[in-house]
């Protein structure tokens, strides 16, 4: 009974109270036919009976040795054409059986006229159906009383209200067994609109936060307008949550810029060196507090971007430049060469800009503050495979190890890597923006030495 149920389906609960209806339908429509039938069958009978009755009644007549009785066959034949049923008959002259079954029930009450009486009552060992007649015949001095009598076993009219019932029967099973598609096909077209609806919410872009103005029946209104009412406050919510992680992202590295900056600044001017190695240290601190913080807030927005992902031409070459010009000068501070390969022409994917950006970002500065002095960093671009990828190789100080899937954990870093400062995200936001984007991402160790990092995306 598990259409029933709080969490069952409305599908098959609208199907099987169509089929109740059908089989109390069906029910219904058999037992109306088997009382019709009852009395369309009683009716003939007691009218066929009447017509005997009354027959046998009015061929009596009286002659001068008193009262003459004429049996027609014509009479009898008529009754027997109802079937095998049996005739039982009794004629009273004066309060007298003169011939017939003398025990055979009087009416009730003695007819007043030739109009027949009919009633039903046991005899012997069956159940009659009974019409009796009266009349007077006047006979020599004065009118003599006489009833007629004839019952009739009822074999004939259960036959012909069971035959009736019977097609009845078949025809409610008939309409029962229609009734199984009927109600399928029913069913369906009632939930047709709302199967229609989920498909043209479900056709939506993450990003199509529109209200929902899709044809439906009136009984879908409130469902439509509490959607549409969702549907608004997640865009409000989305909306409030990206101006959030901008905002923060503000408010947090311009603070922590200037106290490097003042720290910086201090350092220079102090001569003691009790300060120096303080200052030394409030400096990394703040350098190690901005890098989680950045990196933190572009994986929040990484996050964000990846559940309203907005899908454009990208042309991968102009962002791998511009990466590249961005980092630029930390890599002179470290004295690491910057070298952009295989850039020619335009490698185009589709997908979000920012995401693009911030994995490449992530990527290129992994390999620069990995990198010793004097070492070269390259950013290839390739084709391969109706792919296009980005590879950026460096020098470092390789993986120790490491597997990649082990590094894309969140907060996890290498055990080679404890003096330099990082956060733990780099390849974990660059994994799940390839997974958003339908790329891939690949880490290994080079055999000379250093680390080399893929980064695939559908070609266009």
């Amino acid at each position: 009974m598990r259409a029933f149920l709080p969490n069952g389906s409305l599908r098959a609960k609208l199907v099987v109270q169509l089929l109740a209806v059908a089989a109390v339908l069906a029910v219904a429509l058999y037992f109306t036919v088997r009382s019709t039938a009852d009395r369309a069958a009683e009716a003939a009978q007691d009218a066929i009976l009447g017509a005997a009755t009354t027959s046998i009644a009015e061929q009596l007549r009286a002659t001068e040795d008193g009262i003459e009785v004429d049996l027609a066959y014509a009479t009898f034949s008529m009754l027997g054409a109802m079937g095998q049923d049996r005739l039982f008959y009794r004629i009273d002259i004066a309060g007298e059986t003169v011939t017939g079954y003398s025990d055979l029930p009087p009416p009730p009450a003695r007819p007043a006229s030739l109009a027949p009486e009919f009633y039903s009552s046991p005899y012997l060992d069956a159940d009659l159906r009974i019409a009796a007649v009266a009349r007077s015949i006047v006979v020599g001095k004065g009118p003599v009383p006489v009833l007629v009598l004839i019952g009739q076993t009822r074999q004939g009219q259960a036959a012909i209200a069971d035959s009736l019932a019977n097609r009845a029967a078949l025809i409610g099973v008939g309409f029962f067994v229609l009734a199984v598609p009927l109600s399928l096909l029913s069913a369906g077209s009632v939930f047709n609109p709302i199967n229609r609806l989920a498909e043209a919410v479900g056709r939506r872009g993450p990003r199509d936060l529109r209200p929902v103005r899709h044809p439906a029946p009136r009984e879908l209104a409130p469902l439509l307008g509490a959607l549409n009412g969702f549907v608004a406050r997640l865009r409000g919510a989305l909306s409030q949550t990206e101006t959030f992680i901008a905002e923060a992202a503000h408010h947090i590295r311009t603070p922590l810029s200037t106290v490097r900056t003042e720290a910086e600044i201090a350092l220079r001017q102090s001569e003691d060196e009790p300060t120096r190695v303080r200052l030394r240290s409030m400096i990394r601190g703040v350098e190690a507090s901005a890098r989680s913080a950045s990196q933190l807030l572009d994986h929040a927005m990484v996050l964000y971007r990846s559940d309203q992902l907005e899908r454009v031409e990208v042309d991968l070459s102009a962002v791998v430049r511009n990466v590249a010009r961005a980092f630029e000068p930390t890599a002179e501070l470290r004295e690491v060469s910057l070298i952009v390969t295989g850039g020619d022409g335009a490698f185009m994917t589709q997908g979000d800009p920012l995401l693009i950006e911030s994995a490449l970002r992530n990527l290129v500065d992994n390999a620069i503050k990995y990198s010793g002095t004097e070492t070269e960093v390259r950013i290839g671009l390739s084709r391969e495979h109706g792919m296009v990828q980005v590879k950026v190789a460096d020098q470092g100080r390789g993986l120790s190890g490491a597997s990649m899937a082990q590094l894309a954990v969140r907060f996890t870093r290498g055990g080679n890597v404890g003096d330099v400062v990082g956060s733990g995200l780099g390849l974990t936001i660059v994994t799940e923006v390839a997974q958003a984007l339908g790329g891939q991402f690949d880490l290994r160790e080079m055999e000379t030495g250093g680390t080399c990092a893929s980064l695939s995306l559908p070609a266009l």
